[in-house]
């Protein structure tokens, strides 16, 4: 029987982690609810196409919608111009092992790249469980609902997006590795040179997080709002010393939306003209991923608001309201959730890096509804670790535990019932 013990609090998410994945696959391997939308996956490798093995069917049934491209793009980089809308992270790391695995003599095959990226999901979600669960004892020096937030992130209702080759467990490692850096830079007693260094490490986690989603750029609020903070006041040696971190933290998160970007450029606008120029050469802001979003993806604002898309603004519903009730309540009430224990030396800087972390969160919430696709929020939130503290809050509040328990169950049943319409290539995704 799996035993939730806070007092032994890797063994007991290892166990979840572990019991939660065995039950999605099985899910995967057994859904056949009809005809898949598309069968796209199969095309990528007559092993895939051909074979009756369950590992086969596995990698079948995990590769799907947008991780067709990712698969693509690691084995022949970016093509055609609308596969520039996908980071190219994790087709990197896809790539990456692909080579290494070459140098001892493992031969590629058609299945290769997808069981890696499978692989790499798994591998990337757990440690992200872990990670979070240690950000939460350094932010909030609270064990239980560190805990608890962990366990949430295990059961996050991306479902199977944090199993499949996609960039959802890959980006929520680097996000919560790069809050990690930078809370131990920030909330320290004292002015480092190593509190400084940890602050540019988590600009550079951040930045690698930004080549896999690029939503990653929000994450440089914090960056933004503890320069201003550090600005206000006089400066001294340690202060200046600190501005340059945040400054070089605040840029690695630039480059890493902006080298992709500039690719793109050298290889589209670089020294052509007339009908040969693609539009998005010539505009102000020379940035194809924009371009491709609106032009190939209709992503722009209010273009989803349309009649045949309420019911996926309706089953984003409740992700959003999580979302945007976490965001607010922490902007209001930023310590809320810290062990009242907790000796707040550097008080002024626990609040702040709660409040920007919630403006972040509360940024992406009103740009799902506004202008992206909306039924992505339930998988691309899975990487904001607030809204975990915020719902661990709930659960283990008396006051609110039956809506937080109410919120744990919409968490499951989402992520069991999109594992098998996901499995079957249906929709949402």
């Amino acid at each position: 029987m799996l035993s939730l013990d806070p007092k032994h609090p890797t063994k007991s998410l290892l166990g979840t982690f572990a019991t939660w994945k065995v039950f999605l696959l099985a899910i995967v391997l057994g859904s056949s609810v009809g005809p898949a939308y598309d069968t796209s996956s199969t095309l990528l490798s007559p092993e895939i196409a051909s074979s009756n093995e369950s590992v086969f069917d596995l990698v079948t049934k995990l590769t799907r919608w947008d991780s067709i491209y990712f698969i693509q793009n690691a084995r022949r980089g970016y093509f055609f111009e609308q596969e520039w809308a996908f980071g190219s992270g994790l087709p990197a790391v896809i790539s990456f092992f692909v080579q290494l695995l070459s140098t001892i003599g493992i031969e590629a095959h058609g299945s290769l790249e997808p069981l890696i990226g499978i692989f790499v999901a798994h591998i990337s979600h757990l440690l992200s469980v872990l990670v979070l669960y240690q950000l939460g004892l350094v932010v909030s020096k609270n064990q239980r609902l560190s805990f608890v937030a962990a366990l949430l992130h295990v059961f996050s209702p991306a479902g199977l997006f944090l199993s499949a080759p996609y960039n959802e467990s890959p980006y929520a490692l680097l996000s919560f590795t790069g809050y990690l850096f930078f809370a131990k830079g920030l909330l320290g007693n004292t002015r480092t040179f190593a509190h400084d260094v940890s602050i540019v490490a988590s600009g550079m986690w951040f930045g690698f997080a930004t080549t896999f989603r690029s939503n990653g750029l929000f994450n440089g609020i914090p960056f933004a709002v503890a320069l201003a903070q550090e600005l206000s006041a006089a400066p001294t040696l340690s202060s200046v010393r600190r501005r340059l971190a945040l400054v070089i933290g605040g840029s690695a998160i630039a480059i890493g939306f902006a080298v992709p970007q500039l690719t793109a450029y050298l290889t589209y606008c670089s020294g052509r003209s007339g009908a040969e120029v693609r539009p998005w050469c010539t505009s102000y802001f020379p940035s194809i991923y924009s371009f491709v979003q609106e032009h190939y993806w209709n992503v722009g604002f209010l273009r989803y608001w349309t009649l045949p898309n309420i019911p996926l603004f309706l089953l984003a519903a409740p992700m959003l309201y999580i979302l945007i009730q976490s965001s607010l309540g922490f902007i209001r009430q930023p310590l809320t959730f810290v062990a009242k224990k907790f000796n707040l030396v550097n008080s002024s800087h626990l609040p702040m890096l709660i409040q920007s972390m919630a403006v972040s969160q509360l940024i992406l919430a009103v740009l799902a509804i506004s202008n992206y696709h909306i039924q992505i929020i339930t998988r691309i939130a899975s990487g904001y670790p607030l809204w975990y503290w915020w719902v661990a809050g709930q659960v283990s509040d008396t006051k609110t535990s039956a809506f937080g328990s109410n919120v744990v169950r919409f968490m499951v049943m989402y992520a069991v019932i999109q594992g098998a319409l996901f499995a079957s290539f249906l929709p949402p995704a």
